[in-house]
This record gives C-alpha cells, sequence and structure tokens, in this order.
C-alpha cells in the first residue's frame, strides 16, 4: 500500500469489466494496485466495432459476423436466431462443444493474465462451470458472496438476467435478487449488470436499453453502499451517477479501453 502526504497508508484498486479477449491489457490492469477486481465478460464471443474478431467469426467468417450484429442491432432476434441456426446446420459439427473450446482457449490465457490478487465474479457472456479449472491461486471467485479489501467490505453478484439474446449466464429476476439479499450491507456492491436506472442502462451505439436489475437499485436505495459498480453497458448514456448516498460507477468497457477504473480509500 501506497502512504499518502500524512503517513497514513491506503489502499487503492484496480476494477474491470467487459475485458471480452483483452489479455494484453489485463495482464498490465493490476499495475499499482493492492488487488484487481474484474466484473466479468471475459469471453469474446462476436465483437460489434470489429466483426473481425471473436468466437463466432472464427467459425463463421467476418461477413456473416457483420450480418448478425446488424440484425440484433435492429432488434430482429427472432431473425438472428434463425441465421445463426442456418450456419451451424451447415458447418456438421456439435455447436455446444465448438463453442466451449474455443471458450477454453481464451479463459487459458486470459485467468492467466490476472495478478495476484484478483476478485473476481461473472458477466452474462461467462461459463461459470469453468472457471474453477482456470482460477488459479490469486483468484478469488465470488458471486453471491463478500470479501474484505483493505477494512472495507465488498459484495459480488454476477451474471445477468435473462433477454432474448440468451448469453450463457442469464438467470431469473428472483434468484438474482436472492443473490443481491445474500451480499447484504456492504462498502462497495459490486455486479456485472447495473441497477434499473434508464441513463445506466441505455447503450448509446447499439442503440438499446440494457437489462439491469430493479433488485440492485432499491438495495442501493435500502443498504447505501460507499459504491455500486457495475459494467455490462458498453457505451452507456451517463457513467456516472448519484443514488442517494452511493455512487454508481460504470467502470468501463475494458476490451475497447485496456484502462481500469481506480478506487482510493
Amino acid at each position: 500500500m501506497a502512504p499518502t502526504s500524512g503517513g497514513d497508508p491506503r489502499t487503492r484498486v484496480h476494477v474491470v469489466s467487459d475485458v471480452h479477449g483483452n489479455a494484453r491489457d489485463l495482464a498490465r490492469a493490476g499495475d499499482g494496485a493492492d488487488a484487481l477486481i474484474c466484473l466479468g465478460d471475459l469471453v469474446l464471443f462476436l465483437d460489434y466495432a470489429d466483426h473481425s474478431r471473436g468466437i463466432f467469426p472464427d467459425l463463421f467468417g467476418a461477413e456473416n459476423a457483420r450480418r448478425l450484429v446488424e440484425l440484433r442491432t435492429a432488434r430482429r432476434f427472432a431473425e438472428a436466431r434463425r441465421f445463426g441456426a442456418g450456419l451451424w446446420a451447415g458447418v456438421g459439427q456439435d455447436r455446444a462443444s465448438a463453442i466451449e473450446r474455443a471458450v477454453r482457449r481464451q479463459y487459458a490465457e486470459l485467468f492467466a493474465a490476472f495478478p495476484t490478487p484478483t476478485y473476481a465474479t461473472y458477466g452474462n457472456v461467462d461459463m461459470p462451470t469453468l472457471w474453477p479449472e482456470y482460477a488459479g491461486e490469486g483468484v478469488r471467485v465470488l458471486d453471491g458472496e463478500r470479501a474484505e479489501i483493505g477494512g472495507w467490505t465488498f459484495g459480488f453478484v454476477g451474471g445477468g438476467l435473462r433477454t432474448p439474446m440468451r448469453t450463457p449466464y442469464e438467470i431469473s429476476d428472483e434468484e438474482y435478487a436472492a443473490k443481491i439479499e445474500a451480499v447484504g450491507e456492504v462498502d462497495v456492491l459490486c455486479t456485472h449488470i447495473p441497477p434499473e436506472v434508464p441513463e445506466l442502462v441505455y447503450d448509446t451505439v447499439a442503440r438499446r436499453f440494457e437489462r439491469g436489475s430493479r433488485a440492485l437499485l432499491d438495495a442501493i436505495r435500502r443498504t447505501r453502499p460507499r459504491y455500486s459498480l457495475f459494467g455490462h453497458v458498453h457505451q452507456p448514456l451517463v457513467r456516472r451517477m448519484r443514488i442517494g448516498a452511493t455512487e454508481c460507477v460504470n467502470v468501463g468497457h475494458f476490451a475497447g479501453s485496456g484502462r481500469p477504473w481506480a478506487l482510493e480509500w
């Protein structure tokens, strides 16, 4: 820990979310910090900005990736699912196995890049069942759980809520609310998705409202943590706002910026 000008020790943590395959910058994300916090979405399935990157274009090519992005952005989800199903039918391989192999390759590289200590929770595109195989001794995985860092209590809730996108780790509102309840009162509430506030859930590039959590918003108002930290919305209308006593912060789209958000106390 670095001393302040008065000689008192201080704690500094760096926070990332939506890593989406950016192992190069992840390896440096903990530099100068006492700990790294990762709020999920390690996997890169489809890059909406660069259609040549991710599991989908690796399997089906950039032009098909561009078409899928086009359909999803237009909210033509049923048509997007039919388009994807047609591509898989022409490949002649088991979809789940092919995706898992690709995810494993990404996880091997990404978990190796985590510094010690790292505190991590899942994003909606992650596959939690695989994490125990890759999380080494210096990586603590938490979901519906708490940890103490530098005298502050941090609560962690991973995953997303169900959407037409059908990403791998989407759960019911009831299950998500139960995890929020299990965390209880904390100094910092760390989640992948934001609270259900229009300015925080609207993506200005995708031109749609992502799903935020009403249970998270209620917990912020009720328990008044110092901070609510989250990601998920890559280009939010508002990155930071106060809800009562709580500073709510979208820590940023790490895949694009390569920079962690810093918290010091």
